[in-house]
């Protein structure tokens, strides 16, 4: 079994680098069978982050990792997300209920703002900080805020915030320039949703020439060079038990330098700012 490395989050738990996605499953219903063993086999590989939102499948997805997990809570570390329009005191609270419900457990180990919209995020805050207290959530933590998004959720009192989940994989590295130099000044570890662009990564790239240099394939070494990062987290979602299987031996493959270059060579890191950029 591959050994999953671990990454420390501010409050100096550890939890594991390579988690498990979960959007865009419980879409369609003869795919549900084979996306909860696909997330039982990544428990039994060791890929026990699991990564869900009120938002994937209405709250679909949430339903469905509750029935994958079910009997092996102990082992999970469970992020959801709330929607930035339930975004208030109340909402957030309100939100965390309905998505403990689906999931059938009576606490989140994360939960993190899906995006920023117009609601104060001193309002998010606190529903974060009374969920705290009233022992629904362990942490909490924010997505696809990009620098200035986190400088306005420190200067509202979120000193306190665990992660930042975003887009993050080869073709998509913008993030490098300023984002994750300024989580790294404050412990923040950031976390990598599609890390392999949705199975989109382009045809015939040098990813396939390092994969025939080390017998992997070429999305084994997109998510090998996501993870080389000692501070990163990543969530791939994976539908079948074999494309679970295949994501955790990524754990196992070590690029060198001049495999480094060669990425580098064919996807520059970026140079200048660019927006963050979601999907």
């Amino acid at each position: 079994m591959p050994v999953n490395r671990r990454i420390k989050l501010p409050d100096g738990e550890s939890i594991p680098a390579l988690g498990q996605g979960t959007w865009m499953m419980a879409e369609h219903p003869h795919q549900r069978a084979q996306e909860i063993a696909a997330l039982r086999a990544g428990l039994d590989l060791g890929l026990t982050l699991i990564d869900t939102a009120e938002m994937y499948a209405d709250g679909g997805a949430e339903t469905l990792v509750g029935e994958a997990i079910e009997g092996r809570r102990d082992e999970v570390f469970l992020v959801s997300k709330v929607y930035p329009h339930n975004g208030t005191r109340a909402g957030v609270m309100a939100a965390c209920e309905r998505s403990l419900r689906r999931l059938r457990v009576e606490r989140l180990d994360l939960y993190l703002l899906h995006w920023r919209e117009e609601i104060p995020l001193e309002e998010s805050i606190a529903g974060f900080e009374a969920l705290q207290a009233a022992g629904k959530i362990r942490m909490w933590g924010v997505s696809n805020f990009d620098v200035t998004d986190m400088e306005d959720l420190f200067a509202a009192g979120g000193a306190a915030c665990a992660t930042n989940q975003v887009l993050y994989n080869v073709t998509r590295r913008g993030p490098e320039y300023d984002l994750f130099p300024a989580l790294s000044s404050r412990g923040i570890p950031p976390m990598a949703y599609s890390p392999l662009e949705q199975a989109a990564l382009p045809k015939g790239s040098v990813l396939e020439a390092i994969g025939r240099k080390h017998g992997a394939d070429a999305y084994q070494v997109a998510l090998a060079w996501v993870l080389r990062r000692p501070d990163m987290i990543a969530v791939p979602k994976a539908g079948d038990p074999r494309h679970v299987a295949a994501n955790a031996r990524a754990l196992e493959l070590v690029l060198d330098e001049e495999d480094l270059a060669a990425i580098d060579a064919a996807f520059p890191p970026p140079s200048r700012k660019r927006p963050l950029e979601m999907i």
